[in-house]
C-alpha cells in the first residue's frame, strides 16, 4: 500500500514533494491546519505539520527535513495600518496554527502588546476592515505586494531571528509511531535533495508563465527558505514551545521524537 502523505498546498512545500515516487506515495494537499486535522483525525499516515500541532499529538519527526527560515521568511507576516506598537486587534488567518501562535509569542515578548485577535479567513481587506491589522501565511502573504496598498508589512520569522537568535521551524514532516518508517524517512529527505536542486523549474512552474511571479518565487526558495531541520533548529522548536506554553497555548512543551533508522 502506497504511503498516505499531507503536503501544504503553498509554493513552500513544492520542493519537499516534488521527487517522490508515486507508486509509493501518495500525497494530497490542504491548508496546514487541514494537514494537521487529517493527522489527528489518523485519515493520513504523515503530513507537513505546523510545528506548533506536534505538541497536541503523539507523533514522531521525519529527521533532517523542514520548513524554516532565518531572519526574513516572506511568506508569514502580519499586515498592518499602522506601526506595531499601535495595534490594538490583529485578524488571524484560519489557514495557519504555528503562525497564530507565533504571532501572539512575538506580541507578547518583542513587540509589548495585547492586542485582541480575531479569526478570519486570508482575506486581507475583509480582515484590515476588521482589525487594525492582519497575519497572512503561504502564498497570500508572498505575493501581497504591501507598499502598494500603504501597510507595514511586519516579517515574522525576522523578528523571531532578531528576539531569539535562532531560526524558525515552520513545519515538519511528522507521522504516527509505526505508520513511518526508516524507510519512508529517506525516501522523504531524497526528495528533499531533489527538489531543492529544482527550484528553478519547480518555481517557473509554480508561476504558471507569470515571469515576475516565477523570479519572486526562486528567490524566496533559495534565500527564504531553509529545508533542512538541525541541531539550531531543534533548538528553536524548544525555545518557541516553552514560549508557547508559558502563555497557555500548549499544555506541555514537547520532546522531540524522530523516526529511527533501520
Amino acid at each position: 500500500m502506497r504511503v498516505r502523505l499531507g503536503a501544504v498546498s503553498y509554493l513552500n512545500t513544492r520542493p519537499l514533494v516534488d521527487g517522490l515516487d508515486p507508486s509509493r506515495f501518495d500525497v494530497r494537499f490542504d491548508l496546514p491546519a487541514r494537514c494537521a486535522a487529517l493527522l489527528h483525525a489518523n485519515e493520513i499516515d504523515a503530513g507537513v505539520i505546523p510545528s506548533i500541532e506536534y505538541a497536541r499529538g503523539d507523533y514522531v519527526i521525519v529527521p533532517r527535513v523542514a520548513i524554516a527560515s532565518e531572519g526574513p521568511v516572506a511568506s508569514v507576516a502580519v499586515f498592518s495600518s499602522r506601526p506595531i506598537a499601535g495595534v490594538r486587534t490583529i485578524a488571524l488567518d484560519t489557514s495557519s496554527r504555528t503562525s497564530v501562535a507565533l504571532v501572539k509569542v512575538l506580541c507578547r515578548e518583542r513587540f509589548g502588546i495585547a492586542p485582541e485577535f480575531v479569526h478570519e479567513g486570508p482575506d486581507l481587506d475583509r480582515m484590515l476592515a476588521r482589525c487594525d491589522a492582519a497575519l497572512l501565511i503561504g502564498d497570500p502573504a508572498l505575493w501581497t505586494d504591501h507598499a502598494a496598498r500603504g501597510l507595514d508589512k511586519i516579517d515574522l520569522g525576522e523578528h523571531w531571528t532578531a528576539h531569539s537568535g535562532l531560526p524558525f521551524v515552520w513545519a515538519f514532516w511528522a507521522g504516527r509511531p509505526g505508520a513511518i518508517g526508516a524507510r519512508e524517512a529517506v525516501a522523504l529527505a531524497e526528495a528533499r535533495d531533489r527538489g531543492r536542486r529544482a527550484v528553478d523549474r519547480i518555481a517557473r512552474e509554480y508561476a504558471a508563465g507569470d515571469s515576475r511571479r516565477a523570479a519572486l518565487a526562486e528567490r524566496y526558495l533559495r534565500e527564504n527558505i531553509c529545508f533542512d531541520l538541525g541541531p539550531r533548529h531543534e533548538e528553536a522548536l524548544a525555545r518557541f514551545y516553552a514560549s508557547a506554553q508559558r502563555l497557555g497555548l500548549i499544555e506541555q512543551a514537547p520532546a522531540l521524537r524522530f523516526v529511527a533508522p533501520d
